[in-house]
């Protein structure tokens, strides 16, 4: 289980970063600065296997959310710099959920559970359908309106199942 961990802001700038022993600059590897309006500044270093959701392609100017395993090794330096696992873009029209949810498809934080219809479009990071439970599985979820209970109850338009 990965120890999800995020950090919203709004990207300041994105640069090729360095990789391998010669420090080659090949554009495989990014470095996104994302401030958060407070004086919070995260650098996340974007790879090859960094999921953006819905493939959005990120600019300067634009709020992203980021996230990274919280549990990961990270050097002693500021700003912080994260490898990034998943990548959000803003979007008003759709709210998304990154976490592990239980059994009973409650979020580790207790704050959205999910209600499964036959409609939900499944399938796993790589496009490929996902036809199993989504229970006791780190989640990616994209919904719309919430009940105002708690936890928040939704049915999801989308979910990506983390293996």
């Amino acid at each position: 289980m990965v120890n999800f961990k995020s950090f919203r802001g709004v990207i300041t700038q994105i640069s090729d970063f360095p990789v391998g022993q010669n420090g080659d600059r090949d554009g495989c590897y990014k470095m996104m600065s994302v401030e958060d309006g407070v004086g919070g500044v995260v650098n996340f270093i974007i790879s090859p296997s960094t999921y953006f959701v819905n493939q959005e392609v990120v600019t300067a100017g634009e709020w992203v959310t980021g996230y990274y395993d919280g549990d990961a090794p990270v050097p002693m330096i500021y700003p912080p710099q994260y490898r990034a696992l998943i990548v959000v873009k803003e979007n008003n029209f759709q709210n998304v959920k990154i976490d592990f949810f239980n059994q009973q498809l409650v979020s580790s934080d207790g704050q959205l559970q999910l209600n499964l219809s036959p409609s939900i479009v499944m399938s796993l990071k790589n496009g490929q359908p996902f036809t199993k439970s989504p229970a006791n599985r780190n989640l990616i979820v994209m919904y719309g309106p919430t009940t105002r209970s708690i936890p928040a109850q939704t049915t999801p338009y989308e979910i990506i199942v983390w293996c």
